[in-house]
C-alpha cells in the first residue's frame, strides 16, 4: 500500500484528535510515522486520486489541524511515497535540513497575495502619464476614430504602457509588504495577475502585515489587491519524503495559489 504524506513535525509534536481523516472516499485513517527526532503526518494513498475539491480541501484540513498544535512542513497535494519504510528513510537521510526548516519556519505562517489592475483605472494612469498616447488618441477622435494603422499604433502604445506599469505596480506592490515579512517567495507568473507573491510572516505579526496591504490597497486604488492566508509555508518548503505526484495521483498544488 503506498503513503500519502500530508507533512512533515517534530516527533514532540502534539497528537492529532483521534479519528481524524484525510484523502479518499472513504476517507483514510490519518496517522504518525516517527523517526528520530522527525514525524510525518500520512494516510494510506487511495487509489485514482485526482485533485477535486473535496480532496484539496482534506489535504488542507489536515495541515490545518496539524498547524494549529505548531510548525509543520506542508507536502504538496499528491505527494505519494511506495510505503511507509520510504517515508521513514527519507526523514532519516534529511534529518538535519528538516530540522532546520522547522525551526526556520516556526511560528510563521505564509500570506500568498495576487494583484491586478482595474482596467479603466490603469488606463486613466496610462493617459495622464504618456503625452504621446495622449496626443495619438485625441488626434484620432478629431479624425473621427482614425486610420486603421493609427489604431494599431495606438493600441500598441497603451499595451506595451500598460505592461510597464504592471511591472511597476508588481515591485511597489512587493516593497510595500515586505517590510512586514521575514521572507518573499515570487510565485510562477499566471494570466490575469500582475503579481503572485508569497510572504512568511510571523504569527505575531500577521496584524502587522494586514495593516501593510490595507495601506498599499489605499495607495494603489487601481490595483485590485487578494489575499489568501493564513497558510502553512507551501512556498517556503522543499519537496520532502515523496516526489509531488505527477501521475501516481494526479498531483496539484494545495497551496497559496
Amino acid at each position: 500500500m503506498s503513503t500519502y504524506v500530508y507533512g512533515i513535525t517534530a516527533a514532540t509534536h502534539p497528537s492529532l484528535p483521534e479519528g481524524t481523516g484525510g484523502v479518499g472516499d472513504p476517507p483514510r485513517g490519518v496517522r504518525i510515522l516517527k523517526e528520530g527526532d522527525l514525524a510525518a503526518v500520512v494516510s494510506d494513498a487511495p487509489e485514482g486520486l485526482r485533485p477535486k475539491r473535496r480532496e484539496l480541501l482534506a489535504h488542507q484540513n489536515v495541515l490545518s489541524e496539524v498547524g494549529a498544535e505548531g510548525c509543520v512542513l506542508p507536502m504538496r497535494f499528491g505527494s505519494v511515497a511506495p510505503d511507509d519504510r520510504a517515508v521513514t528513510g527519507v526523514l532519516a537521510e534529511r534529518a538535519e535540513h528538516y530540522a532546520e526548516r522547522l525551526g526556520a519556519l516556526d511560528g510563521r505562517v505564509e500570506y500568498n497575495v495576487k494583484a491586478t489592475h482595474v482596467e479603466e483605472a490603469v488606463l486613466h494612469h496610462v493617459m495622464a502619464q504618456n503625452p504621446e498616447i495622449r496626443a495619438l488618441a485625441e488626434s484620432n477622435r478629431q479624425a473621427g476614430g482614425g486610420t486603421y494603422e493609427t489604431k494599431i499604433q495606438l493600441g500598441e502604445m497603451v499595451a506595451a504602457a500598460v505592461k510597464g506599469k504592471e511591472a511597476e505596480d508588481a515591485t511597489a506592490l512587493e516593497r510595500a509588504l515586505e517590510p512586514t515579512a521575514d521572507a518573499v517567495s515570487v510565485g510562477p507568473e499566471s494570466t490575469g495577475w500582475l503579481a503572485n507573491v508569497s510572504f512568511l510572516v510571523k504569527r505575531e505579526v500577521a496584524d502587522d502585515f494586514l495593516e501593510a496591504v490595507e495601506r498599499a490597497r489605499g495607495e494603489m486604488p487601481h490595483l485590485e489587491v487578494r489575499v489568501n492566508g493564513p497558510l502553512p509555508p507551501y512556498s517556503f518548503v522543499e519537496p520532502g519524503p515523496a516526489e509531488p505526484a505527477g501521475t501516481a495521483a494526479g498531483g496539484a498544488d494545495a497551496g497559496a495559489g
